[in-house]
């Protein structure tokens, strides 16, 4: 369990890291303003609007991949064993702890007491 545990969590912080660094990435929407009147990059690799398209949809998918990675986190974080007692039995079944040796229980001092001599 420990193993699957650590791999839904490896690849839910790579998820992580790769959508920050697609997000930074990415062109806001007032960018596609400037592409359209002649500045900016409008020869890229994927073309004018082919890489908001592939950003996006990537992101898209990678939010998808860390969203199920965190459920699937949190449904493993919250199983609890099953057991066919009660709570009592499971604490008659530890040993109990050894008895301290009875004290009495010191006088409370007055306020009087407290107060350091000089």
């Amino acid at each position: 369990m420990n193993i699957v545990l650590t791999i839904i969590l490896t690849v839910q912080m790579l998820t992580a890291l790769a959508m920050i660094g697609l997000i930074l990435v990415q062109h806001g929407k007032g960018a596609d303003m400037g592409a359209a009147f002649g500045s900016g990059g409008s020869g890229s690799l994927f073309g004018a609007s082919g890489s908001a398209n592939f950003l996006s949809r990537t992101t898209a998918v990678l939010a998808t991949v860390f969203f199920v990675c965190t459920l699937a986190l949190a449904y493993f974080g919250n199983l609890r064993p099953v057991s066919s007692g009660s709570v009592l039995e499971g604490a008659a079944a530890v040993a109990p702890m050894p008895a301290e040796p009875a004290v009495a229980p010191a006088a409370a001092a007055s306020g009087a007491a407290q107060i350091p001599a000089k």
